[in-house]
């Protein structure tokens, strides 16, 4: 019987970075909108995509490997010259912007408020997977098949505090999971948000379009547009995982 467990909110990263996880397969969500992006990106035909957890190791990065693309985000803005001390990033934390005529051949390094720190804590677990409503049932799919006795769903949040799509999306798949032959044993906080879930599972779209992301990207006329962009489910049949530091396609 594979357990899954939930970790809801940021202030849980600390604990789940000092645990051990060599026998543990994590998936992270941040729906809106890293690891959609990422997702998106990959799928569009990115070499890979290194997630950083500040703007100064993305600029070293920049510096080792000149043609890599710098995106990602603070407030939910491109980062711009002024964070920088001079260097405008290529790319921000949209989907739309990481289309196959960017992005193909191209390794992305990004750093975002939340979802690449989530990933870079779960770094030490045996698996690490990016999660997102586009590519649920590969995802799915493929915790199905691996051996791991413990899966982690780690829902990166805004700042400190829940978000309520990375809830709903752990949700969704603990729901995919549970429809699949095999047992799952939920934990306490991933009843929590299978539960979460079966309240919003016929208006998810609408749902996301409401959550203190949703709706401050919806008050942005350029990126409201995302919104319904991350909100598609099962349209990439790919797997994200983490490989010495990098997402990339594992299936």
């Amino acid at each position: 019987m594979k357990r899954i467990h939930v970790v809801l909110t940021p202030a849980e990263l600390p604990a789940l970075r000092a645990g051990e996880l060599r026998q543990s397969l994590c998936v992270v969500f941040d729906i809106l909108r890293a690891t959609s992006t990422f997702v998106t990106a990959l799928h569009n035909g990115a070499t890979r995509v290194i997630p950083v957890s500040d703007i100064a190791e993305a600029l070293a990065w920049r510096q080792k490997e000149p043609l890599a693309l710098l995106a990602g985000e603070r407030d939910g803005v491109r980062i711009g010259a002024a964070l920088t001390g001079g260097v405008d990033f290529d790319l921000g934390n949209s989907p739309r912007e990481f289309g196959p005529e960017i992005v193909t051949g191209r390794t992305i390094v990004s750093t975002t408020t939340n979802g690449t720190r989530a990933l870079n804590a779960c770094s030490a677990a045996g698996a690490v997977l990016a999660g997102s409503l586009l590519n649920l049932a590969a995802t799915a799919q493929f915790i199905c098949q691996h051996s791991a006795p413990q899966i982690i769903l780690v829902c990166a949040g805004t700042g400190p505090f829940a978000a309520l799509e990375d809830v709903l999306a752990a949700g969704a798949l603990i729901q995919r999971l549970l429809a699949a032959p095999g047992e799952f044993h939920l934990t306490d906080s991933a009843a929590i948000a299978w539960r979460t879930f079966l309240q919003a599972e016929g208006t998810l779209a609408a749902v996301l379009a409401t959550t203190d992301n949703g709706s401050r990207l919806m008050g942005i006329p350029e990126l409201r547009a995302d919104v319904a962009v991350c909100s598609q489910v099962d349209v990439f049949p790919l797997v994200v995982g983490l490989t010495a530091g990098a997402l990339m396609r594992w299936a």
